[in-house]
């Protein structure tokens, strides 16, 4: 009786194995095939952005993960990225993700304030954590923790997906030199940054990224913030304003975030779960670098090519705007308990953080900087 294909490939891969002779190759899924396994399974997932997907940095560091991910997975996992108004409105990702109209979503958390209190937390305060800071909080000082708690009811897992630093404080049609010129001011500015602005005589407008630039060309904005040199060199927004102002205490350090289906995510092998969250912790870190790499050489191109004109926020404004800050984030964390559950972490962890950095961050910047 002849042998059937099955054995002879089982028998000849248990021979090949005793002789050493096959070499260190990967089995393919059309080997495993022919060995008489069952092909891995495959997933298509989509991954949805708050960005324009062309975007440096905020829009191209999600095909980044995209493409690690494949490769870790040996091609089980392949994941197609959309950005703002493709597949979902750019304020659209949260509910969007939480449904199941995409597994992934890129995003800033900030944005969802009207449906869970504490959510400025996991992305910036006013005169809060830095960069540095946020990520430490979140991995080591208990954020992540509270964070993943209040997106749970709604069958989210969110996780690190990048942060972009200390911002500008951004651009504006006409120059600030007091606070009167904040006054009746329509900037697009959102999350904690805009209340603060509200309070300080200004008109904040929340408005997705890809409307900006018209918003402003034609008037509907005087002023507007983004991120930093690197972003608003691409976006053009030095042809349609002239002032840019720093620092961006509304923004210290903003957490952009990586959220899944929690679902879909839970329904996943262990190792495709592993491989897409360690590839987040990548991203993380990447999209950093890049905005630390390169946003002072698009300073520069701004400054020495276009003529834009660098501006620092008169003492006044910065120390009004502190003020406003402190009573706006204590109005936040009054909302509910675990609202003050969190600002009491987030608040713990900045004080003792400061007190470390004195001695450490800011004074070695001092000490460098003094050519006394």
């Amino acid at each position: 009786m002849r042998l059937g294909f099955s054995h002879r490939s089982l028998a000849a891969a248990a021979l090949c194995l005793l002789l050493s002779s096959c070499g260190n190759e990967p089995t393919s899924v059309n080997s495993a095939a022919a060995a008489g396994t069952a092909p891995q399974q495959t997933y298509q997932w989509k991954l949805i952005t708050s960005w324009p997907k062309n975007l440096p940095a905020l829009g191209t560091t999600p095909e980044f993960f995209a493409k690690i991910v494949d490769e870790m997975s040996g091609g089980r996992m392949k994941i197609r990225v959309f950005g703002a108004n493709e597949l979902v409105g750019g304020l659209e990702v949260f509910d969007a993700v939480s449904s199941g109209v995409a597994e992934i979503g890129h995003s800033g958390a900030y944005y969802w304030q009207g449906k869970i209190a504490g959510t400025p937390f996991f992305s910036t305060i006013p005169f809060g954590l830095t960069g540095v800071e946020m990520n430490a909080w979140l991995d080591y000082g208990g954020g992540k923790e509270l964070w993943r708690e209040i997106y749970e009811p709604f069958n989210l897992y969110p996780t690190r997906g990048g942060n972009s630093g200390t911002q500008m404080f951004g651009w504006f049609n006409k120059e600030i030199n007091s606070l009167e010129d904040i006054k009746g001011l329509k900037m697009r500015i959102p999350g904690l940054g805009g209340e603060v602005f509200s309070r300080a005589g200004g008109l904040p407008v929340t408005m997705q990224v890809s409307d900006v630039f018209t918003a402003m060309q034609t008037g509907a904005l005087d002023a507007t913030e983004f991120v930093g040199p690197y972003n608003d060199l691409s976006a053009g927004y030095h042809t349609i304003a002239s002032y840019y102002y720093y620092p961006g205490w509304h923004e210290p350090g903003s957490t952009i975030e990586l959220v899944f289906n929690k679902e879909k995510l839970d329904a996943l092998p262990n190792d495709l779960r592993a491989i897409v969250l360690n590839a987040a912790e990548v991203m993380n870190q990447k999209l950093y670098d890049e905005y630390t790499a390169l946003n002072n050489k698009a300073l520069q191109t701004l400054i020495n090519e276009h003529g834009v004109q660098l501006r620092e926020l008169p003492k006044d404004v910065l120390d009004e705007f502190r003020r406003l800050s402190a009573e706006v984030v204590a109005e936040l964390a009054d909302t509910d308990e675990t609202t003050r559950r969190i600002y009491e972490s987030y608040s713990s962890f900045q004080r003792g953080v400061e007190n470390y950095h004195a001695i450490s961050e800011e004074a070695y910047i001092d000490a460098r900087r003094d050519q006394d």
